[in-house]
């Protein structure tokens, strides 16, 4: 999926107009620095602290407390200069053309893969705005033959390392291949490289995403940052 994310910034170059897009409801602000974890806090009160901190601030605090009650842990690629919280449980595997792919022990298609390729670009603002680039994605996933439906669910951008520019998309797709399912992507230019992160989980009427999950896939993406 991340790949094929990767072929949509080369489907054009015009040039568009910088705009600000709404955010997601846990788009990422500058969290509290206030907040802290007492010693004694028991799990139950953990979990609700961590789910008034998301709700309140719209990100995690900086606390590895806090990322592990998500199941996240930091992985870093001091080679390609990305870092992001990926979900603890789920294993790294070798993909061609992936520069980082993890999965979901028990069920594959659930993973998050990360694609770095260079590019001619010192922004993403040079390639267009978040509205923009989600057009492009959405008009990709529908020229698949196995996509039955393809909808944006949010367009975000945020800061990264440095006042790095990212955006951050949220939408659904309806697939022959395995059915119903929310992508999470991110995506910024640092170095003459394009960097792309796609999370993608099954999310079909029967079973679908659930709050904590959901929150833990978007911590990881709002997570996902240049190290240089």
């Amino acid at each position: 999926m991340a790949l094929h994310i990767c072929n949509c910034f080369a489907l054009s170059n015009h040039k568009q107009t910088q705009t600000r897009q709404p955010c997601f409801s846990n788009s990422k602000p500058k969290a509290s620095s206030s907040l802290q974890t007492p010693p004694h806090l028991t799990k139950r009160s953990l979990s609700l602290s961590l789910f008034a901190a998301v709700f309140l601030n719209g990100v995690l605090p900086n606390s590895p407390i806090f990322a592990q009650e998500l199941e996240l842990e930091r992985y870093t690629d001091s080679k390609e200069g990305f870092t992001l919280l990926r979900p603890s449980s789920w294993i790294k595997v070798d993909k061609a053309g992936a520069t980082a792919l993890f999965e979901e022990a028990s069920n594959g298609s659930n993973n998050a893969g990360i694609v770095v390729n260079p590019v001619r670009l010192n922004t993403l603002g040079e390639f267009g705005s978040p509205q923009f680039v989600a057009d492009k994605l959405i008009q990709a996933e529908k020229r698949k033959e196995s996509t039955k439906d393809a909808e944006v669910i949010g367009v975000a951008e945020r800061s990264g390392k440095d006042g790095l520019q990212v955006y951050e998309f949220e939408y659904k797709i309806d697939s022959t291949r395995g059915g119903m399912k929310r992508i999470f992507s991110a995506a910024f230019v640092a170095s003459k490289k394009l960097y792309l992160l796609n999370i993608t989980h099954s999310d079909k009427p029967e079973s679908p995403l659930n709050p904590h999950t959901r929150l833990m896939l978007e911590q990881a993406l709002h997570s996902f940052d240049a190290t240089t």
